[in-house]
């Protein structure tokens, strides 16, 4: 029976196996060897590390290999593989359904797991870095099972089945399906590393600084990839479901925004328990809560709980989720409660009007922002459940209630970068504030001059001016002191990424508030206009391939280059897809799409035209996003730190002289 799926079906679930047995092994000599002291066991560490992720990666290319040679043995194969599907889109169809983006999901965890334990290699006779990456054997323990057991990749298929239907034919018309999904997942993943360092902390009682100043930069990472696998997944929207917007609420969006609200708060709220040794309660919530959301999200994204463009099919991987859910809430919150006399911190905010008030803040804005969001994506599912009816929870919610935290947000950002600790004069205050608020007032008076209405939009792009403001003062003096090396660090990395938001969220209430659009019914020879521009049809082509027949409507704007928006018909899935075509510019874009029904012998087409200002700069922003985020990784000028590591922080000590 289990060489009955030929020889990549018994090679991927012989390297499963084993990274089950490496991975429990694993856990048992990190935890043993932190609790008895044991060095003969924890130099055993390294070894089950690299034999978990060799496991990983010889089970993924064996899914790889079974996929390039169209081995239809296998069950996965016969679903998402296809002989007319080209080598890219065949490749990432491994991670296209659910058993494939479990297995991806184990090979990055492992890992993630061999590259602290090659980071920790100096420190592996430290209790705490042990029972850290015991943590992380766990963790990876779970999903290994899952992909042996419910979620299994190997399983023979039919027998006689000599072709499939390919990806799903959203996943196979547009090269980002090869970045977003992995992106993504490195954010996801890489959440485990500060997760596993919080639960040893609490597990140890080295509740100090030093934890967190050792895995600051994985934190940042996994932030830095998290963020950038969202501004891809929002151009793939864009770019390929034709409805030109690039954020729907969607319960499968929302699943992996709500992990990135709050680590986006504890990456924030850390600096005030570096500095100054407080919300030490609060960093460890945000750090549980990050985790446990990336688990959630799974959940809601492979379980089948929910319709949607992102979603797989149903599984039976859902209740095993929910359950290991449910043991990372209890044991976290446990070892809270149980650690809390040594949490109290040892400070307390002095001024509201101070960098800890401001952090604060923020903290209580990201956490009712992921309630919102959190609310909103599983009520209905809870609704269902309880009496057997649907309902939907659309952007209207998610629009009225998230606008004004965004707003507020915008308001700290603008602020809270020329506050200092503990305590902020009003002199002070009106000094470092004034350029920066009056570039907010030029962005206000900018705004209304180019004919922008509406309180909401005019806000944003006043306080983004204000933030961006405050933002630039700080790189402009902190180049001037240091040249361009005064970008690197935390302080001004963390600008960049500022400047990025803030563009981000220029763009969007832009393009959210003053996008219009016209359906034209064009015939070859005539010119249409609207909104300034004319459109002319300059042919209608059908293309035929043995994968799909696509039709395509050529046509010119401005009577320069031809755009081609399409509908492509896959033959396998019986599935038409509309693909837009967009003129991207830097005030607006143009974006089309071809609406049936349209035959190629009528020569007219119908379009629809969308004109969507700014939407070019939510990629600059997001760009500027990972800029800041790479620059903010590393050291910048050494300064001695207040709450520095004490005796019981040696561990961190070490480690900064590692990194």
């Amino acid at each position: 029976m289990f060489f009955a799926s030929g020889i990549n079906g018994a090679l991927g679930r012989a390297f499963l196996l084993i990274g089950i047995i490496g991975s429990l092994f694993g856990a048992i000599a990190a935890i043993t060897s932190a609790r008895q002291r044991d060095q003969a066991v924890a130099k055993l560490i390294p070894r089950f590390a690299v034999l978990v992720f060799a496991a990983s990666f010889g089970a993924f290319a064996v899914m790889e290999r079974a996929m390039i040679t169209r081995d239809f043995s296998l069950e996965y194969v016969q679903k998402v593989g296809s002989v007319s599907t080209p080598a890219i889109y065949n490749f990432a169809a491994v991670w296209s359904a659910l058993e494939g983006s479990i297995l991806m999901w184990v090979l990055i965890l492992a890992g993630y797991t061999l590259g602290v334990t090659y980071w920790l290699r100096k420190k592996m006779d430290d209790v705490l870095s042990r029972y850290a990456l015991g943590v992380m054997f766990i963790v990876s323990l779970f999903f290994f099972m899952l992909s042996f057991g419910p979620a299994n990749p190997f399983a023979a298929g039919p027998a006689g089945v000599f072709d499939g239907p390919g990806p799903n034919p959203l996943l196979q018309n547009h090269l980002l399906v090869m970045f977003h999904p992995p992106l993504l997942y490195l954010g996801y993943v890489g959440m485990t590393v500060p997760f596993a360092f919080a639960i040893a902390a609490l597990i140890t009682g080295r509740l100090g600084e030093g934890w967190l100043l050792a895995t600051r930069r994985w934190t940042l990472f996994a932030w830095g990839f998290l963020t950038i696998g969202i501004v891809l997944g929002s151009w793939w929207s864009y770019e390929v479901l034709g409805w030109s917007g690039v954020w729907a609420w969607d319960p499968v969006e929302n699943a992996s925004l709500l992990p990135w609200i709050t680590a986006t708060a504890y990456i924030h709220s850390v600096l005030v328990q570096e500095r100054r040794g407080m919300l030490r309660v609060w960093n460890l919530s945000l750090l549980v809560a990050t985790f446990s959301l990336t688990i959630l999200g799974t959940f809601l994204t492979r379980s089948g709980v929910v319709n949607s463009v992102h979603a797989f099919s149903q599984s039976a991987i859902g209740p095993w989720l929910l359950a290991f859910f449910a043991v990372i809430v209890v044991v976290s919150v446990g070892l809270i409660g149980w650690r809390g006399d040594r949490l109290h911190s040892p400070g307390s905010i002095d001024s509201p009007l101070s960098r800890e008030g401001a952090f604060l803040a923020n903290n209580v804005l990201f956490a009712v922002f992921a309630f919102v969001v959190l609310l909103g994506t599983v009520f209905p599912l809870v609704v269902e459940a309880l009496q057997s009816r649907t309902i939907v929870v659309g952007e209207p919610f998610f629009d009225r209630l998230t606008i004004p935290i965004g707003i507020t947000m915008l308001t700290i950002m603008a602020i809270a970068p020329v506050l200092p600790w503990r305590k902020a004069s009003q002199e002070l205050l009106s000094k470092r504030l004034f350029w920066p608020a009056w570039c907010g007032v030029l962005a206000l008076a900018g705004s209304v001059w180019v004919g922008a209405t509406g309180l909401a939009p005019l806000l944003t792009f006043g306080l983004g001016g204000f933030a961006a403001g405050s933002a630039l003062r700080q790189v402009v003096l902190a180049t001037r002191r240091q040249g361009l090396r005064g970008l690197v660090g935390r302080a001004n990395g963390g600008m960049i990424v500022h400047l990025g938001v803030i563009i981000i969220a220029v763009a969007l209430a832009a393009s959210n508030s003053f996008t219009h659009s016209q359906e034209l019914n064009l015939e070859v020879g005539k010119v249409a206009s609207f909104s300034g521009h004319t459109f002319e049809l300059v042919d209608v082509v059908e293309v035929k391939t043995e994968r799909a027949t696509a039709v395509k409507a050529l046509v010119k704007i401005d009577g320069g280059k031809a755009y081609a928006p399409a509908i492509t018909k896959y033959v396998l899935q019986g599935m038409n897809v509309g693909t837009p075509s967009v003129k991207t510019g830097l005030a607006y874009d143009i974006y089309l799409t071809l609406e049936p029904p349209v035959r190629q012998d009528e020569n007219k087409a119908r379009i629809k035209v969308f004109i969507k200002p700014l939407l070019l700069w939510l990629w600059i922003g997001g760009g500027l996003m990972a800029l800041g985020t790479v620059l903010a990784a590393f050291p910048g000028r050494r300064r001695r730190n207040p709450t520095s590591p004490t005796s019981e922080d040696d561990f961190a000590a070490d480690l900064l002289v590692m990194l």
